[in-house]
């Protein structure tokens, strides 16, 4: 192996304004091993790796790529200095062809035909290299996600990328999924292929990495080689202090049953049936973990639990009977009901985002006529009490008056989750509780959905991090493709079995795992493929 660095970047800085993104980093990447990269919200990754890849100029700082000083002013510099990115959220044209996305962008001349015919012999020729089959003929919209991501690797090599450069890869892959794409970067990697790794998952970083790299506030604060560090070191390299990784929680205690589904069948408005059936129970005084691949009915049942969404079948909270269309139907009504939500999706379901904090920690509670002052409402009051909560849950900066858009996404999270769980709910429905978050918040997030549990209440945990349902959840419960698979204790179930009710088998294969997976989701994709057509 060669000593000169594949990547080495010296004193980059990058500042948007008076915010410094990028502190004076130098960095080294060996040729031929896998490199990962860590660090909180807000450290600065993500526009490292964009000034890599030409998404940004930085202010100042050099970036040599084998030896040689480049100059990267675009991603056509990047991908002709033998750099390629594969993005958390894949730039797939849905209704072309694998090898038409392959070329596309990189076609030899005016003729389509002779590119489209000289990418299928390369292409033959990487998937067998790479363990990268897929199809070149079908539509990527039939494709499951993880055969998706391997067209995202096929275009940078088909582009001779030497580097690449992968963003949360594993993100909304399942467990089979996953592992197979390990050994995808572990056959780049004997093959001499460079690889700088962007996730927030620990336990990946130890798996697969040669050497880690942590950032915190903009600046490196320490390279290591994998071997020599743990979980727990790097834990606390990013962000200070030392961190429980570890969910600290006594056995659940369950009561009675606050919340039944019976029979709940949703239908989209593209007309596809989404929620097929799907029953469950929720006790008083558990968490129940629904684990599934993202897409699978999970959101669905969240907006038709949490009064967005129309539906039929049957949902008892307390025992009572709620609407599930028309009248008292609405989120309101939910909440009246004593049922809270914490949306998937914080920034566009959970807060609105130019108002103020005080603002949001208010809204969908703002009728209580304990903020009603006559005809108007007791601002004072409210920013009053939303001090109070964003002193409780740690909410930085903890000033009521800045918009809920200046906050990082953990601070956001943790101002939807002081709203909905200081208003006590009997039930409260949690969806993707640390998405987008950084390690700190994630422990204090965590210990408050066990406080809420401790105190009586049933949770719905909806998550699609396995480490986060077993840590979390007193039962799980499997969803694919809108109906659930199974239930299993976390104590008497691993993420092998998981990971295959995830992709809809409840029997463990004859053939090898990964393509029985593989087709069982690219079957699931053509079924919506053909309801969109």
């Amino acid at each position: 192996m060669s000593d000169i660095p594949a990547i080495e970047l010296k004193g980059i800085s990058k500042a948007f304004g008076p915010v410094q993104a990028n502190r004076d980093i130098s960095i080294r990447v060996m040729p031929g091993t896998i490199h990962g990269i860590i660090g909180e919200n807000g450290a600065g990754k993500s526009t490292l790796m964009s000034i890599l890849y030409g998404f940004y100029k930085a202010d100042a700082g050099e970036i040599h790529v084998n030896g040689t000083r480049r100059d990267i002013t675009d991603s056509q510099a990047a991908i002709a200095a033998g750099i390629g990115m594969v993005f958390q959220h894949f730039k797939l044209v849905q209704n072309f062809t694998v090898l038409e996305n392959i070329i596309l962008g990189a076609e030899d001349g005016p003729l389509l035909r002779p590119s489209l015919a000289r990418a299928r012999g390369v292409l033959k020729s990487l998937a067998e290299e790479y363990e990268l089959s897929v199809d070149p003929d079908e539509l990527v919209e039939n494709l499951s996600v993880g055969h998706q991501q391997r067209v995202e690797i096929l275009k940078a090599l088909y582009r001779q990328a030497d580097i690449l450069i992968l963003d949360e890869p594993t993100g909304v892959l399942t467990p089979a999924e996953a592992d197979h794409l390990f050994r995808i970067l572990d056959n780049l990697r004997r093959e001499g292929k460079t690889i700088l790794l962007i996730t927030h998952k620990l336990r990946e970083i130890m798996e697969i990495t040669d050497t880690v790299s942590v950032m915190r506030r903009g600046q490196m604060t320490a390279t290591v080689r994998t071997a020599d560090t743990s979980p727990e070191e790097l834990a606390e390299l990013m962000v200070g202090r030392k961190v429980l990784l570890r969910v600290d929680k006594a056995p659940a205690t369950p009561g009675r049953v606050l919340l039944e589904v019976e029979n709940l069948r949703h239908v989209d408005a593209h007309g596809v049936e989404r929620l097929k059936g799907v029953s469950l129970q929720l006790r008083a005084g558990e968490i129940l973990g629904l684990a599934g691949v993202a897409g699978n009915g999970q959101s669905e049942l969240l907006e038709v639990l949490g009064g967005y969404a129309a539906a039929k079948g049957a949902v008892r909270l307390n025992g009572q009977a709620l609407p599930l269309a028309g009248p008292g139907s609405d989120a309101g009504a939910r909440r009246a009901a004593g049922l809270g939500h914490v949306p998937e999706d914080r920034q566009t379901e959970g807060l609105i985002m130019p108002y103020t904090a005080w603002e949001n920690t208010v809204f969908g509670y703002h009728r209580d006529p304990r903020y009603q002052r006559g005809l108007l409402m007791d601002n004072a009051a409210i920013r009053a009490e939303a001090a109070d909560k964003m002193a409780r849950y740690d909410v930085r900066p903890p000033d009521p008056d800045l918009a809920a858009r200046n906050f990082s996404g953990g601070n956001q999270q943790k101002i939807v989750l002081a709203r909905e769980i200081e208003r006590d709910p009997e039930v409260l429905l949690i969806g993707q509780p640390t998405r987008g978050v950084d390690i700190g918040a994630i422990e204090f997030i965590h210990k408050e959905i066990v406080r809420l549990r401790d105190r009586g209440k049933a949770i719905l945990l909806v998550s699609v991090e396995l480490d986060e349902i077993f840590a979390l959840s007193d039962r799980i419960a499997v969803i694919f493709d809108g109906q659930i698979m199974g239930e299993r204790d976390p104590a008497r179930t691993n993420q092998t079995e998981l990971g295959l009710l995830m992709a809809g088998m409840t029997e463990m294969p004859d053939g090898p795992l990964v393509e029985a997976v593989d087709a069982q989701m690219a079957a699931k994709a053509a079924r919506e493929a053909e309801h969109h057509g």
